[in-house]
């Protein structure tokens, strides 16, 4: 996965991170709304505290672990990731797959976030299909040198509420990208071997434990 894009399904994977608890709200009518909402929100921590994120990494992870889980799906992401891989798993590598995937995730990328301002960042009208179950939510992410990049957010409406799976930038989706680099990975080493070199990816940076795995 090239850098540009995985900046971009970093910041899009973060779409919930919150202000005061006055002021965190995120509003989940309708996946438009949470998008629209969440980035609005997101950016304007990361404006507020920019100085203090780039100086303490670790925070911009506690916080987006904090907020993310309720909106996005984890379970869904990585079972997508694995593709066949995921029927021969163990319900324990599933597990283990699944907690290594995201806090790798946060862990090479999480830091890019801090490079964001709001005026780089639109959303556009929410794409519903007809059963109102699942929704793509374009976005345009404006580079330094003026260049509109389109991202679009996949999400799918659970029980609990609108969750994001999957983020396409250019056309090009974070779940295939990693499907095909993990697949050939695997079929080299193992699955085994792919989720102990994901932990030991993700140990190496100071994080805090999440409470819930946000999958439905």
């Amino acid at each position: 996965m090239g850098r540009w894009m995985s900046i971009v399904v970093a910041f899009g994977l973060a779409l919930s991170l919150p202000l005061a608890a006055a002021q965190r709200a995120v509003d989940t009518s309708g996946p438009g709304e949470l998008i629209e909402s969440s980035s609005r929100i997101i950016l304007g921590e990361i404006e507020a505290n920019r100085a203090d994120f780039r100086k303490h990494p670790a925070k911009v992870r506690a916080l987006v672990d904090e907020v993310l889980l309720p909106h996005f799906d984890t379970q869904m992401a990585a079972q997508r990731v694995l593709a066949q891989h995921w029927r021969t798993a163990t319900p324990e590598q599933r597990r283990r797959f699944v907690d290594a995937f995201y806090k790798s995730l946060l862990a090479q990328y999480g830091d890019a976030l801090v490079s964001f301002t709001s005026d780089r960042y639109e959303v556009l009208p929410a794409r519903i299909n007809t059963a109102g179950t699942a929704a793509t939510v374009p976005t345009k992410i404006r580079r330094s040198n003026g260049e509109q990049i389109p991202v679009n957010s996949s999400l799918r409406k659970t029980p609990s509420g609108w969750k994001v799976w999957d983020i396409t930038v250019e056309g090009i989706s974070y779940i295939k990208s990693f499907q095909a680099d993990f697949g050939a990975e695997i079929a080299q080493k193992g699955l085994e071997t792919v989720i102990q070199r994901l932990e030991a990816q993700a140990a190496k940076v100071e994080y805090r434990p999440a409470t819930n795995k946000g999958t439905q």
